[in-house]
């Protein structure tokens, strides 16, 4: 209940500060215009007597303008929309006594988002009151596969060598994450992400996809009492405008600082532009797909960009992990929504499949 009641007094805080480094502050915010399209198809086995289908759809917030917004579900089922634990509208699709073999749900619409450019300065904020730290709880407080232990405790506090200013202590942890894990793209045949976003996987093989970058970076902020949420969303790359193909989904946080607000961050991007990546038949589109505006070797603007800022080329789904939906799901938390969450006769299934593909819009003069 207090997540929830947070996250509702709170979701005009996603209008944040501002950061904006190298960047003419008479230089508006960057605008892109898309059609999206979202097919959802989950696969039901014979004999299941209870199907039942949540599923992520376009936040808006004032970066995201979200139109012409429509859902079909093939057989005629109806649709329900609520918001899960932490706030974010959710699709809903119950089926009793199912008669086809699969459930289709197509999704459309129309976003324009705005790129985030922020202009932080440090001597802004200060550390949270007691007040402002129980009011914020929820966004201290780890998750199933976001852990707060005595190891990340001890390697938070040497990262960030006792500073209280939540900006200058977030700046530490994201400078020690891009620069100490390496995302798996780069060497695709050693180094792999583990399945669920796992701060503890990300922490011991240094390595990982955005979900377990932003883990472990949320970990040792929770830990340096920074309030923390993990964003999933997708990026809306030029390379994959027009093509019929999954775009699949990227996450990144959003950190508090008081007087300043919620502050994005992207350390997993950080890392792709960080050092010059050599590419090889086996990454180089890997690598090239990771971005949302390509690479084209090491770029340090874009490291300390994707720190305060954001390029407009995103959707967002959901926010948050260990999901309770509404109506609740039968098999515990939901690890995150990026896309789809199945229960079949009560337990979670994974036999689905998501085609998310996209076409940037002109814009208007």
């Amino acid at each position: 209940m207090l997540r929830k009641t947070l996250v509702v007094a709170l979701s005009s805080a996603l209008s944040l500060g501002a950061w904006a480094l190298d960047v003419p502050k008479t230089t508006p915010p960057k605008q892109a215009s898309f059609h999206i399209s979202n097919v959802l198809t989950v696969r039901v086995s014979k004999g299941a007597k209870k199907v039942r289908v949540w599923f992520a759809v376009p936040q808006e917030d004032p970066y995201s303008t979200v139109t012409n917004f429509n859902v079909n579900v093939d057989g005629g089922y109806g649709i329900q929309y609520a918001r899960d634990s932490w706030g974010n509208r959710v699709g809903y699709v119950h089926i009793e006594n199912p008669a086809r073999d699969q459930v289709l749900v197509k999704e459309e619409f129309d976003l324009t988002r705005t790129e985030v450019r922020n202009t932080i300065n440090a001597a802004e904020t200060r550390p949270l009151t007691d007040q402002e730290r129980a009011a914020l709880a929820a966004y201290l407080q780890p998750a199933t596969h976001v852990i707060v232990n005595d190891e990340i405790r001890t390697l938070a506090a040497s990262i960030t060598g006792g500073e209280t200013n939540p900006v200058l202590a977030a700046r530490k942890l994201y400078d020690w994450t891009y620069k100490n894990v390496n995302y798996w793209v780069k060497d695709p045949e050693h180094l792999k992400a583990s399945p669920v976003g796992s701060s503890e996987y990300c922490l011991r093989t240094r390595t990982g996809n955005c979900t377990d970058f932003h883990s472990l970076f949320a970990s040792l902020a929770i830990s340096s009492g920074i309030p923390v949420r993990m964003v999933y969303g997708s990026l809306l790359k030029p390379t994959l405008n027009g093509m019929e193909v999954d775009a699949s989904y990227h996450c990144w946080i959003q950190f508090f600082a008081p007087r300043l607000g919620w502050l994005p961050l992207d350390a997993s991007l950080a890392n792709i532009y960080w050092e010059d990546i050599p590419l090889n038949d086996k990454n180089k589109k890997l690598v090239e797909l990771t971005t949302s505006t390509g690479y084209h070797g090491a770029d340090k603007d874009k490291v300390e960009y994707y720190f305060g800022n954001l390029d407009e080329r995103r959707v967002v789904w959901s926010m948050g992990r260990d999901l309770i939906m509404q109506p609740p799901q039968d098999d515990g938390p939901v690890n995150s929504l990026p896309k789809i969450y199945v229960e079949i006769d009560g337990k979670q299934s994974a036999d689905w499949t998501r085609q998310f593909t996209y076409k940037e819009l002109a814009q208007r003069q």
